[in-house]
């Protein structure tokens, strides 16, 4: 109960706050924070937990992107439904992917994960009468909500994307939180540490790696989705391209990988250094992503968390 509170008072401070930001410019900051610490969430439970490092999550939050544009543009189905139609299919697909890719390990599996989201890629990019190819899909208008015939939100403000960014970021980390403590998390962390041994014990190696990728990826598709209806824009190389991927994982390495409150951590460095360099370094942020990440696995391996931990354990010796 003790570890809840922090996240809790954190919770309801952060849902406080359009009360009293009417800056839509910070506002926007939050909920770009808000869709990176998802991510960083999503990417964590694979990737942090079962210890594969895939780098082509791009393909799930592409999916989801897609999959919720072209409901709503095609079908008329409304984002409250299309949504999950879009998550869905990309579980599936996630699943279908997994079975095959997870026979691989190491750098095998990653140049793996990379081919796939670039094969999606490649096909969102030439399926022209479905995606319009690199020219991308504009949203359209995204239906008002309704409750008993009362419009309850227009989306006109960034304040309804603040609250929606919000429940979606603390989804992710109670899913971390679940799936952590959950038998799942357990067979997970044996996985990460010796598949072989794990393998012995009798643990179920796709199995667990499969579901771990289907909860990942329902999470980034959810992400995904929620990205392009905010944006107002999307093509594939903004949705598939290896700089989406690529972000999930430093945030992961940044903040700690495996841990619930690195992404977090990770998140905030992230979003507050892309806005700091998009004035004078647009075009070199991946360079200064790779100095940084550096700086961090020599200086702080276990990332910003572990760094944290070891202080204060050192302070408790003292």
């Amino acid at each position: 109960m003790r570890t809840l509170l922090p996240w809790a008072v954190a919770a309801v401070a952060l849902a406080l706050v359009p009360l009293w930001v009417q800056s839509p410019y910070a506002l926007h900051i939050f909920i770009l924070l808000f869709l990176a610490i998802a991510l960083g969430e999503s990417w964590n439970v694979i990737g942090g937990f079962a210890g594969q490092y895939s780098v082509g999550h791009a393909a799930w939050y592409g999916l989801g992107a897609y999959g919720a544009f072209i409901l709503l543009q095609r079908k008329a189905i409304a984002p409250w439904f299309g949504v999950w139609v879009a998550v869905a299919a990309a579980v599936i697909i996630a699943v279908v992917v997994g079975w095959i890719t997870f026979r691989l390990r190491g750098p095998y599996f990653v140049l793996a994960s990379i081919a796939v989201a670039e094969i999606i890629r490649l096909a969102a990019l030439n399926w022209k009468e479905l995606t319009n190819g690199a020219e991308g899909i504009l949203a359209a208008d995204v239906p008002p909500l309704r409750l008993g015939g009362t419009v309850i939100t227009d989306w006109n403000s960034k304040t309804p994307y603040y609250y929606l960014g919000l429940a979606m970021a603390l989804f992710c980390i109670a899913v971390n939180f679940l799936v952590k403590r959950s038998k799942l998390g357990y067979y997970l962390q044996a996985i990460r540490e010796d598949q072989d041994a794990a393998h012995s014990l009798g643990i179920p190696l796709t199995l667990s790696k499969n579901t771990a990728l289907a909860i990942s990826a329902a999470c980034t598709a959810l992400a995904g989705s929620f990205a392009a209806f905010y944006i107002g824009f999307i093509e594939p190389q903004g949705v598939f391209g290896i700089e989406v991927s690529i972000q999930m994982v430093l945030t992961c390495i940044i903040g700690g990988i495996g841990t619930v409150a690195g992404p977090v951590i990770g998140a905030v460095v992230v979003v507050l250094l892309s806005e700091a360099l998009r004035a004078s370094l647009s075009s070199a942020h991946l360079l200064v992503y790779g100095v940084l990440v550096i700086i961090v696995i020599l200086t702080m391996p276990d990332g910003f968390v572990g760094f944290i931990a070891q202080r204060l354990r050192r302070k408790a010796g003292a």
